[in-house]
């Protein structure tokens, strides 16, 4: 069986940064406080002109050009996120029409934070089966437009961002060996956005009560998170053929320092281990993890050969790790101009509409409204 290898990774960060003392001019807090319990600084929040599928256009294009492979080329596309473009259509089919993979099927995943360690093994394991070569997996947020600007106890935590992977096909050993992924349905309350689904549809009520933004009880969310991030480590690492002493970097999801720690204890490895960058980003959910990849990458701490572990928690309660022997680009691979894929995808796109058009005006346009 093939193993699904990691060749290309890419993020993509909004220019505005929104610091513990911006925030402390919009709600009762201070930067000592939110550092103290959360080791945030400081968070990116998305632009006019940024969402969730722009940013995860620039993060996948972004991998594809390390990874050298034309988005022609890509067979599937997985975009896990917790603030989608819309409802439907998913995010994961704007982005594949945006890049130009015209081959790709494209769906996005809801597993909250943990979002993307399922993406990720969701992808591994259709390579595995040998019915695809190629994947690109993003994780992608627009957060701060369904934060609570007046709720300190979330506001505080939440920034905006994306990272992507690219996974491709090759006999040789290596890439994603192991994965868990668990949830407890019990926990559903603790974390969610109860507007907006079939049980509180959105009316005017449901807007004015704030059903629409994060609610979290967060003690429980900390209590929970402190147990399961190392279990999920030693549990991949396991189920990898491996020890927690053959493991170079852990990689966990970036919600709060103080979890880290706990995961640190748990694991009883030193901090220097552990890639944390939350007081560059606060949480960008499912984000987090290729995001933290990404400048571990870029800062020299991950090199060809290296064991490592992406761990995450989230709502749902959902929680996961997957244990990656790192490889990086395939040497044989070369560079690729991504401009004109994305140009060509536009065009692309732009003929589709306008034939779509032309068909309505031959065929009639609302007189069947069946599908």
């Amino acid at each position: 069986m093939p193993y699904a290898h990691i060749t290309g990774w890419g993020m993509s960060i909004p220019e505005k940064v929104l610091t513990n003392d911006d925030l402390a001019q919009m709600v009762d807090t201070n930067d000592e406080w939110i550092r103290e319990r959360t080791g945030i600084r400081q968070r990116h929040i998305a632009g006019k002109n940024d969402t969730t599928a722009s940013l995860a256009t620039e993060a996948a294009t972004n991998a594809l050009r390390l990874a050298k492979l034309p988005p022609t080329e890509v067979d599937l596309i997985v975009v896990a996120t917790s603030s989608p473009e819309y409802t439907f259509p998913s995010t994961a089919s704007i982005v594949q029409d945006r890049l130009g993979a015209e081959k790709a099927g494209a769906f996005d995943l809801s597993a909250a934070c943990t979002g993307f360690i399922f993406a990720l093994n969701m992808a591994s394991q259709a390579i595995r089966s040998g019915s695809i070569q190629n994947a690109v997996v993003i994780g992608s947020e627009t957060l701060s437009r369904i934060v609570d600007w007046t709720d300190r106890s979330t506001c505080i935590l939440f920034g905006d961002g994306a990272g992507a992977f690219v996974l491709q096909a090759r006999e040789e050993p290596g890439g994603v060996l192991s994965a868990v992924m668990r949830s407890d349905g019990s926990g559903a309350d603790l974390l969610s956005i109860p507007g907006g689904g079939s049980a509180h549809p959105a009316t005017s009520q449901t807007v004015l009560d704030g059903l629409h933004f994060i609610h979290m009880s967060g003690n429980e969310v900390f209590r929970f998170a402190t147990r399961v991030m190392a279990s999920a480590s030693k549990e991949a690492i396991e189920k990898a053929g491996l020890k927690t002493d053959d493991i170079q970097l852990i990689i966990p999801h970036q919600a709060n320092l103080r979890i880290i720690q706990a995961a640190a204890r748990g694991l009883r490895l030193p901090m220097e281990r552990f890639v944390v960058n939350v007081d560059k980003y606060g949480n960008t959910s499912t984000a987090s993890i290729p995001i933290a990849v990404c400048e571990a990458a870029e800062q020299g701490l991950l090199h060809p050969g290296d064991n490592t572990v992406m761990v995450g928690f989230g709502a749902g309660l959902t929680w996961g790790a997957v244990a990656v022997h790192w490889t990086g680009p395939f040497e044989e691979a070369k560079p690729i101009r991504l401009r004109p894929y994305v140009r060509l995808a536009a065009l692309r796109s732009l003929l589709r509409r306008i034939w779509r058009f032309i068909e309505g005006l031959i065929w009639g346009r609302g007189k069947d409204s069946s599908a």
